[in-house]
């Protein structure tokens, strides 16, 4: 029987986690396919409150021995006074690197009943659905050397960005293969006219290209234009490709293009193991207050079931079900929009309305 490895983690993390699981349930009831087994443990700040550390041996072979894992968010203020070792966000890059987890998919999609909740223009956003492939276990976030010292009487901060062609020549795969299945368009997204190590990345994504996906249009972009282009023309964007610092930045600017960072999943990939997670955070402002959107973390699950399990008819069922409730009216709190037809509901009901929607499939 498959397994689940399932962190609530902090913050929000138990309430939109508990909905998502409750999806996955109402999918198994209605496609009559095997239960997924699941089990849950302690991680982030959850974990240094119980354990003082923010992942446990235990945790960490939980993880390692289930066929995917699911998040929920870590971290928040309480833990910031924290060393920098032991903080919750540590647990995150500790798992996506022990797991071998070196691409993270995020999809930016535009729902057709959100128009109105993105900044921009109908116009812009109508018919947005991009694919960010971010570097996960390389780059600024993991290059040694690192920290703060003391250099020639100076205290110094130290942060090393660093990529070798292995690194870049997988993700790039990932990202070609993800292409033939859209539109096959990539734009690697680099900062190669300062950055050295993105030099590289530029001169080896731009060879894979031409030794294995040459049915793949591929261009190549300055980050800070396109930063600026995510809000000028994003339609133009299909799957994007880049490094763990441009990537995680980016992805942020895109998932507010779509009217909420609490409407976008992500899948990290690379492993044995795929982890599946919202891409916001615990906000810990409204923890248990019922009101968080747990539609993130719901199409995580949409994710996890097609790339981690080879199910894509279950993913759509939780995908469309989606999509039905947005059109009939419903929203959460960052989502709502005074309106006609349009009903603001909480953590519970929002779950309950999907799960409702999969039942009732056309």
């Amino acid at each position: 029987m498959p397994k689940i490895c399932v962190f609530p983690g902090d913050g929000i993390g138990p309430e939109v986690v508990r909905e998502a699981l409750a999806v996955l349930r109402t999918v198994e009831e209605v496609s009559g396919r095997r239960r997924f087994e699941t089990e849950e443990e302690l991680l982030g700040g959850a974990a240094y409150d119980v354990h003082k550390v923010p992942m446990t041996e235990k945790a960490l072979a939980l993880a390692k021995s289930a066929d995917a894992v699911l998040l929920g968010a870590v971290g928040g203020p309480k833990w910031d006074p924290l060393p920098f070792e032991v903080r919750p966000e540590r647990a995150l890059l500790g798992l996506r690197k022990e797991l071998g987890l070196f691409a993270n998919l995020r999809p930016a999609k535009v729902h057709a009943p959100l128009l109105d909740a993105s900044p921009l223009r109908r116009e812009l956003v109508e018919g947005i659905d991009l694919m960010v492939v971010r570097e996960l276990t390389g780059g600024i976030y993991f290059g040694e050397p690192r920290g703060v010292r003391v250099i020639d009487g100076v205290e110094t901060g130290i942060n090393t960005e660093i990529y070798t062609r292995p690194e870049i020549e997988r993700v790039a795969r990932v990202a070609f293969d993800l292409a033939r299945k859209r539109s096959r368009r990539v734009t690697s997204v680099d900062k190669s006219n300062v950055l050295e190590a993105t030099e590289l990345w530029r001169r080896v994504v731009t060879e894979v290209h031409g030794r294995e996906y040459k049915d793949v249009e591929l261009s190549h972009m300055l980050v800070d234009n396109c930063a600026m282009q995510l809000i000028r023309r994003p339609k133009q964007f299909d799957v994007v490709v880049t490094t763990n610092l441009f990537g995680d930045i980016l992805t942020d600017e895109a998932s507010m293009i779509t009217g909420s960072i609490g409407m976008l999943p992500s899948a990290s990939l690379g492993g044995k193991v795929g982890l599946y997670e919202p891409i916001h955070g615990s906000a810990p402002d409204i923890a248990g207050k019922g009101v968080a959107n747990p539609l993130a973390t719901i199409l995580s699950i949409a994710m996890m079931l097609k790339y981690s399990f080879d199910l894509p008819a279950e993913a759509a069922l939780i995908e469309e079900a989606v999509e039905r409730v947005l059109a009939g009216g419903f929203r959460t709190g960052d989502i709502f929009r005074e309106g006609p037809g349009v009903r603001r509901v909480g953590t519970k009901e929002m779950g309950e309305k999907v799960r409702e929607a999969i039942r009732k499939r056309p």
